[in-house]
């Protein structure tokens, strides 16, 4: 008995777009995207607007308008314009988030290992500091050290000054003492010290090489260092030759002077397609096999347009918003001058570094410390005590935690050997532990540098004090707050990219 089939009915039939599974997922995430750009165009949209009927326009042309206001400690005190007033805020916050990072690492990691002292005293005291400072909010801490020093320390008196008279001065109104200043060859010095320390980097690799060809003893940090305090020494003496670089940097000011808007908006065009393809390029390479590309998945395939798209939008971006383009222009423009000016054949051929003791004048009723020696006032002192013991209160679990990561027959090893606890730590237990301890690590910088933001609250002057006192006076609340995120996120991204950069330098190389 013949069967019959149905051919028709075999054939493939195809799906349905409502499940499609490629289709659904496509479709969703264009969906997600298009409602974001339609709120942010009709954010952008409303504020254009409220602007507008203030009678103020979105431009960041009152960063050049003088402004009335002092500021109380900085590079400028009496600022002539909304720029320097945000310039002075950015290095007052940079003051405190790079000597608080380096003060919190060295004090989180000498608590983190005294938590697994065998010591009793040790580590209750150091278990008692963590669980105290890590469970206080920062923000009560640095009221805390800001009352605190305004009730514990003297006033501060021109005849009864000290501890250590011209040397150490600490009052309410601060700490002061002596201090070593950038003079008026410092920047050919720094150029100096540049490249002394790519110098002392390639005798230490290439030491470091012969080492591990003749399995001898070659001295490779030694020889690192020797160089490095080559130049430094040196450069102090014959540092007036790098003045030639202060025409280099004034040739590019000028380039920048010059070059027109349309060939800037050019070439931002250019890097944001050349973004986008690397970052296709790169995304095809990892899915490379010895065999060839690996089949691309739908997700795969979405990443690629995606990329290419933003850069393709970022390119007309450039061109519908000149702005950018002028602002880079302007920016690239003043910073290569202020290199020139710095490094300039007349004027800048004396001592890299001056000496400078503290001093107390008293021109009327009062007295207040001079315009020599460091100070560091009240407000600085409560906000970097603050940052540095909160943060290095983490980081010590941090630490605590990638040791006791390591595995413990690695200590075991170490001791049979006959290392002291000391080499055991240096040279087994914390190379190892390292390679967990930094992605953390990382965290913890970036939260020290945006904690930094609550210093408003005890008037040290960093850029979101200043920036409020901008935007009070000027009315340019939006542009202000952008500056603000742009300044963070800019601060945020390069310390994750050196944190990124030693993890990849640190991660174990597989077969």
């Amino acid at each position: 008995m013949a069967i019959s089939v149905d051919h028709q009915s075999t054939q493939h039939q195809r799906v349905p777009p409502w499940r499609n599974v490629t289709f659904l997922k496509w479709a969703l995430q264009l969906a997600v995207l298009g409602v974001v750009v339609l709120i942010l165009y009709l954010m952008i949209s409303q504020a254009n607007r409220n602007l507008r009927a203030l009678g103020l326009d979105f431009s960041f042309d009152f960063l050049d308008k003088p402004v009335n206001f002092p500021i109380a400690e900085g590079i400028t005190k009496q600022p002539e314009s909304s720029f320097h007033a945000l310039k002075t805020g950015i290095i007052n916050m940079l003051r405190i988030s790079v000597s608080g990072i380096l003060a919190a690492t060295v004090l989180g990691v000498m608590i983190g290992i005294g938590r697994l002292s065998s010591n009793w005293i040790v580590n209750k005291v150091a278990t008692g500091y963590i669980e105290t400072i890590r469970n206080i909010p920062l923000l009560v801490q640095i009221i805390f050290w800001r009352a605190f020093g305004q009730l514990v320390l003297p006033e501060l008196d021109k005849a009864a000054a000290g501890p250590i008279d011209g040397w150490l001065f600490i009052s309410k109104k601060g700490v002061s003492f002596a201090w070593l200043f950038p003079a008026d060859g410092f920047w050919q010095w720094l150029a100096f010290l540049t490249l002394g320390f790519f110098v002392a980097r390639i005798a230490y690799r290439r030491r470091m090489r012969l080492k591990e060809e003749r399995g001898a003893e070659t001295y490779a940090i030694s020889w690192g260092v020797g160089a490095f305090l080559l130049f430094l020494v040196a450069g102090w003496f014959v540092h007036p030759v790098m003045g030639f670089l202060g025409w280099l940097w004034d040739a590019v000011s000028w380039f920048f002077g010059i070059l027109p808007l349309w060939s800037m908006q050019l070439i931002l065009a250019a890097l944001a397609v050349s973004g986008g393809g690397l970052f296709v390029k790169r995304f095809l390479d990892s899915r490379r096999t010895p065999a060839g590309l690996a089949k691309l998945t739908d997700d795969d395939w979405f990443r690629i347009v995606f990329a290419g798209a933003v850069g393709l939008a970022g390119a007309i971006a450039m061109f519908l918003l000149p702005g950018v383009a002028r602002t880079l222009l302007d920016w690239g423009e003043r910073f290569f001058a202020f290199f020139a000016g710095k490094f300039e054949w007349l004027g800048r051929g004396g001592s890299p570094l001056n000496f400078s003791r503290p001093e107390v004048v008293q021109p009327g009723a009062f007295s207040n410390y001079g315009t020599t020696g460091l100070t560091m006032t009240l407000p600085f002192f409560a906000v970097w005590t603050g940052v540095t013991l909160y943060t290095a209160a983490f980081i010590a679990e941090v630490v605590r935690g990638g040791v006791l990561a390591v595995a413990k027959g690695q200590s075991e090893a170490g001791l049979a050997l006959g290392l002291r606890r000391f080499q055991l730590l240096r040279f087994i237990i914390l190379p190892q532990a390292f390679r967990i301890i930094l992605p953390p690590l990382g965290n913890q910088y970036l939260n020290l540098a945006k904690n930094t933001s609550l210093a408003v609250a005890v008037a040290y002057p960093d850029i979101v004090a200043v920036g409020t006192t901008v935007f009070n006076q000027t009315g340019r609340n939006v542009q202000v707050i952008l500056i603000w995120m742009g300044f963070y996120l800019t601060v945020s991204l390069t310390i994750s990219a050196f944190i990124n950069y030693y993890n990849r330098r640190l991660a174990l190389v597989e077969r």
